[in-house]
């Protein structure tokens, strides 16, 4: 708690730093409650789409697919609900934001990208299987999720492209900045 170390002394700068400070640690603190929160949803998630599958299994007469599909459709929202408390862990508690550069950022940001894309691409292949079982007319939402998991896909790539560009750019106009120096 560092923010209690900062109240000795007086004046605006102290109460700035203490104000700073606190407000640091609260952040860090709810970001961490809610990625715990998230975690343990997740968990849920998980233990009630097998729940449902056990229940499914031991019913006599009952059929497996759309339990079974369901399992994998809960497990899937899991993995992403868990990696988003994993980012907010990672990212806002331990690392926290000040001390990041623009390539971490980078790699971060692809990193949760490309997990949410791939939670959603799987989330509209089962759907796809469910929806194609029973009604192939209704076929247009599980379409609809793979075009925005695509279009996720290629706007990460465009993202990286330009922000690679730049901090070729910035990198570059800092060496020379440094040779004239």
């Amino acid at each position: 708690m560092t923010f209690i170390y900062a109240t000795v002394g007086t004046g605006t700068a102290s109460r700035t730093a203490w104000s700073t400070n606190l407000m640091h640690f609260l952040s860090r603190l709810m970001f961490g409650i809610a990625g715990l929160v998230l975690m343990l949803l997740a968990l849920g998630l998980i233990a009630f789409g097998c729940w449902r599958l056990g229940v499914a299994i031991v019913s006599p007469g009952a059929l497996l697919e759309d339990p079974l599909l369901g399992t994998v459709g809960y497990v899937i929202i899991s993995i992403a609900v868990f990696d988003v408390a994993k980012f907010l862990i990672e990212e806002e508690v331990l690392n926290g934001r000040e001390r990041r550069i623009a390539s971490e950022a980078r790699r971060s940001l692809t990193k949760f990208i490309s997990t949410i894309a791939i939670a959603v691409f799987l989330e509209a292949l089962v759907t796809v299987f469910r929806v194609s079982a029973r009604d192939v007319t209704q076929l247009l939402y599980p379409t609809l999720l793979l075009v925005a998991a695509t279009l996720l896909i290629i706007g990460l790539g465009l993202y990286q492209r330009l922000s690679a560009t730049v901090e070729r750019q910035v990198d570059a106009n800092d060496r020379s900045a440094e040779r004239k120096a």
